[in-house]
């Protein structure tokens, strides 16, 4: 079960302020460009703390504030459960795609992550 998921004096007490990791976390996903991605390992290296693991409870439990769509697995794999809605926004941003072949199941294409992956490098909002 998830924590969004239990009653409200069962929560932990973070339902008033995100822990520090977490609205870091958050900032590095704001500061992704439309059309763009980085993998969960990506944002925990870019913060040097942590591990893709840790990024992708984060974004689990946080990230609907975010653009969670460009924080995603290594493999290009859609966040499974949110494919679809990943999709709009990836076609709305113009995201490299691989389209899926017709084996595929559900025919769900992937992110091209040679194209899309972004590296902070360019517009990083003075991060070093």
């Amino acid at each position: 079960m998830s924590e969004q998921s239990l009653p409200d004096d069962a929560r932990p007490e973070y339902a008033d302020a995100l822990p520090e990791y977490a609205e870091r976390v958050l900032e590095v996903a704001d500061l992704i460009p439309p059309g763009r991605v980085m993998t969960y390992g990506d944002v925990a290296e870019w913060l040097e703390e942590g591990g893709p693991r840790q990024v992708g409870r984060v974004m689990a439990l946080y990230g609907g504030t975010a653009p969670w769509w460009r924080v995603v697995r290594a493999d290009g794999v859609l966040l499974p459960g949110h494919e679809l809605r990943a999709l709009n926004h990836y076609r709305a941003e113009g995201t490299p795609l691989k389209e899926a072949s017709r084996a595929a199941e559900g025919h769900v294409p992937r992110l091209d992550m040679r194209r899309a992956r972004w590296d902070g490098g360019q517009d990083a909002g003075g991060h070093t």
